[in-house]
């Protein structure tokens, strides 16, 4: 499998930022890791490996990036304003700095589906719906899209404009609806097992439902909060939904 780590100071962020790619063709998978973990966390934990085969075949390309959680909704010693902020900056390094790159390495026409795993699960979901132009779909698992759930009681505009949940309701342009509406891959899955939160999927699915918006939805039953559910879920995905 074809290997390649780059970085790049990133001026959204004013940090060194490392980007993980693996394969050489197909579609682009862009991975946002769990909680405070890194661009790695996937490698390390055998979902890459899980990937393989579809990865050698062509069929995806997968890239990796860092989280800034742990500048934002996971450090306790930071003044919730800011940590809004972060994220607003977060959001921009994906949308204008690590979307131009997977063009730039791969081709315009490429498709491109952000994917991530419990708290990844709601920045996948998050950049996908802010960005429906610019990304394709998304692949969330055993997420919750409710950003007060991180936010520890704070509340503004910023954390209600990052919280899938409390915006898609008032989602009246659309110019954004349409290009969500477009996508064939919205996936979101969760198991229904220790750990999970398989009520807030289902009220999330049926906020998507009320604007129209198809998706595909899931709950594992029995599976729990953990990388055997994800090492197993996101390839029955890519080879049964894509």
């Amino acid at each position: 499998m074809q290997r390649e780590i780059i970085s790049w100071h990133s001026p959204s962020l004013n940090k060194e930022m490392p980007i993980v790619t693996y394969g050489h063709y197909g579609f682009a998978l862009l991975l946002v890791p769990t909680a405070a973990a890194d661009y790695l966390e996937y490698e390390r934990f055998k979902l890459i490996d899980a990937l393989a085969p579809f990865i050698d075949a062509g069929k995806l390309k997968v890239y990796s990036i860092n989280s800034i959680n742990n500048e934002s909704w996971l450090n306790n010693e930071m003044y919730p304003p800011h940590k809004a902020i972060r994220q607003n900056e977060f959001n921009y390094y994906v949308h204008n700095e690590v979307i131009p790159f997977i063009r730039n390495s791969s081709s315009n026409e490429t498709m491109i589906y952000t994917c991530g795993a419990s708290f990844g699960a709601l920045h996948a979901m998050n950049l996908f719906l802010k960005r429906p132009d610019i990304i394709n779909g998304v692949i969330s698992m055993s997420g919750v899209y409710d950003l007060t759930e991180y936010s520890k009681g704070f509340w503004d505009d910023q954390v209600y404009f990052n919280s899938p949940i409390h915006y898609i309701p008032n989602l009246t342009d659309e110019w954004y609806l349409d290009k969500i509406r477009a996508s064939h891959h919205i996936h979101v899955y969760t198991g229904g097992g220790a750990y999970e939160d398989p009520d807030a999927n289902r009220r999330f699915s049926q906020v998507l439902w009320d604007k129209g918006i198809w998706h595909d939805f899931s709950i594992w039953e029995g599976w729990t909060h953990d990388w055997p559910t994800w090492l197993n879920m996101l390839p029955y995905i890519i080879q049964n939904k894509f």
